[in-house]
């Protein structure tokens, strides 16, 4: 196609071409036809239906996370961008660079106020890293690489570029070549220097770390600094980390306050090395928000913008650190028996688990435990809810089933948190991805239940009971999954779960195991 015959649809599809982005999941709608037929056309991008624009923005994360390069999403005006917007939300928590191709209204039509008419800018700008909206086809190219550039730049995370109709189907498009990626910010000499003499000087020393950290090789310099006295922890929640069988396992921040108050006692230096400092989750009455024991001098080597593996190599280089902290070993639980738990479900996840698979988690209650219980399963990685809106297991597991086909991906999410994006399901079939998906059905929000003691709000009466009660109706899982082309068992008690896992396991394409236990 010639620059003079080209679109603007044309040229922003063909510019992420360029740049690398392979996978666009979409949930597209009139203003976005030209960009429907432009990916047609582009055979170098993967387009992915989603049935809600919600599976779309958390596939695009969970494919990030895999592919290291961002995916595009395809959303249909500000309507559609709000659909989506908690699993943006997620993502921008992550740092999980993305693309998301907002359509809009024809420009001269906007005036008229038409009934998807919203402010597309001022919905999406404060979720968005970069964002700009394209003026006309000749300018969509350009942006569209200025789109991706940015996603990757400062602490990195979702980008919109947003895409009237018009510009979109004139022409006079012309593809754009990629910039260079930006490279992660390398720590000082002056700033690690200090951090080690900080160390020296401290009687019980800790490391916070997430980002690049937490990859195999980031956490076996992780591993020097533990042996050479550092305690190293992780966020309570990060977006993906290499564990299992050979691997270093650090420690991890605790959930409630008042635990990780109790964890952290003692601690006098705090070193922060690819995060921020630790705060609680919520505020409660009569508890701390930020997670620093009175005393603990904090240093702050870098944020999410930083090389945190290069960071941690010259600091222990700085401390002559030599010998590593042991790794885990592959431990192989016995088959469990009797209630099917959380800990009985983490112990079958770690018998079956296959080497290189990857776990989505968006499990809530029943997520620790199976973290836990995992912890010298097969070499794999472990993707978290890192900004806390639930509903992101079932897409984030889409995005990277996509990313990584030959790998066994597995979604562990709660069924509250399921049936805000059960939909996935259906583009789990649909693209025959290899996704084992287990959902705690306990028919409760059990976290609220938790939460509802710890703030101190009462004891609560029907009405308030009902709201916290999701087992009226029982949502029926196997149904709902085999309704969306999904194959579906029932297991209510350890021996039936650990059966059905290795079943699901040994089998191609999607499966669901509703794994029933107590509310």
């Amino acid at each position: 196609m010639s620059d003079q015959a080209m679109t603007g649809a044309d040229a922003l599809v063909s510019t992420l071409a360029e740049c690398g982005v392979t996978a666009c999941f979409a949930n597209p709608g009139t203003s976005e036809m030209n960009l429907v037929t432009a990916l047609d056309r582009e055979t170098r991008i993967k387009s992915v239906l989603c049935l809600f624009e919600g599976v779309a923005t958390g596939a695009a994360d969970g494919f990030s996370r895999v592919s290291g390069c961002p995916a595009m999403t395809l959303l249909h005006l500000g309507a559609g961008y709000m659909n989506g917007g908690a699993n943006i939300h997620n993502a921008r928590r992550a740092h999980t660079p993305m693309v998301n191709v907002i359509g809009d209204h024809a420009s001269y039509h906007v005036r008229y106020d038409a009934p998807l008419t919203s402010n597309i800018l001022g919905l999406a700008g404060p979720n968005s890293t970069w964002i700009k909206s394209v003026k006309d086809a000749a300018s969509a190219g350009e942006l569209a690489a200025e789109a991706f550039q940015a996603s990757f730049c400062g602490a990195r995370g979702p980008v919109s570029l947003i895409l009237p109709a018009d510009a979109a189907w004139n022409e006079g498009g012309v593809v754009h070549t990629p910039s260079i990626r930006p490279d992660r910010r390398k720590v000082s000499s002056e700033s690690i220097n200090g951090a080690a003499e900080a160390v020296k000087s401290a009687k019980k020393p800790m490391i916070l770390i997430n980002g690049d950290a937490l990859s195999e090789t980031g956490l076996a310099e992780a591993a020097r600094l533990q042996a050479a006295g550092i305690r190293v922890m992780t966020d309570t929640f990060v977006w993906k980390q290499a564990r299992g069988a050979g691997r270093f396992v650090p420690d991890r921040m605790q959930y409630f306050a008042e635990m990780a108050m109790e964890d952290l006692e003692g601690t006098d230096l705090m070193l922060i090395a690819g995060t921020q400092e630790p705060v609680a989750f919520f505020a409660y009455p009569g508890k701390p928000s930020l997670l620093v024991p009175d005393g603990c001098e904090t240093l702050n080597l870098g944020g999410y913008e930083i090389d945190v593996t290069d960071c941690l190599t010259r600091l222990s280089d700085a401390l002559g650190a030599i010998e590593k902290a042991a790794f885990a070993e592959r431990l192989v639980p016995d088959k469990p028996k009797g209630d099917l738990k959380p800990n009985t479900l983490g112990s079958s996840l770690c018998r079956h688990l296959p080497a290189g698979a990857q776990v989505s988690d968006d499990g809530v209650t029943a997520s620790l435990p199976a973290f836990m219980a995992t912890q010298t399963a097969e070499p794999h990685d472990w993707m978290m809810l890192t900004g806390g809106a639930i509903g992101q297991g079932l897409p984030l597991a889409v995005g990277a089933a996509v990313a990584n086909p030959d790998a066994k991906t597995i979604c562990l999410t709660g069924d509250g948190s399921a049936m805000y994006t059960n939909q996935a399901l259906w583009t789990m079939a649909r693209e025959n991805l290899n996704i084992v998906t287990i959902v705690v059905v306990n028919h409760s929000y059990r976290i609220l239940n938790i939460e509802l003691k710890r703030t101190g709000a009462g004891n609560p009466g029907p009405a308030a009971q009902n709201m916290l009660n999701i087992g009226t109706p029982e949502i029926d899982w196997v149904s709902l999954a085999q309704g969306q082309g999904v194959r579906a068992e029932n297991a209510k008690t350890a021996e039936e779960f650990d059966d059905a896992l290795a079943r699901a396991m040994a089998e191609d394409g999607p499966s669901l195991i509703a794994a029933h236990m107590p509310g």
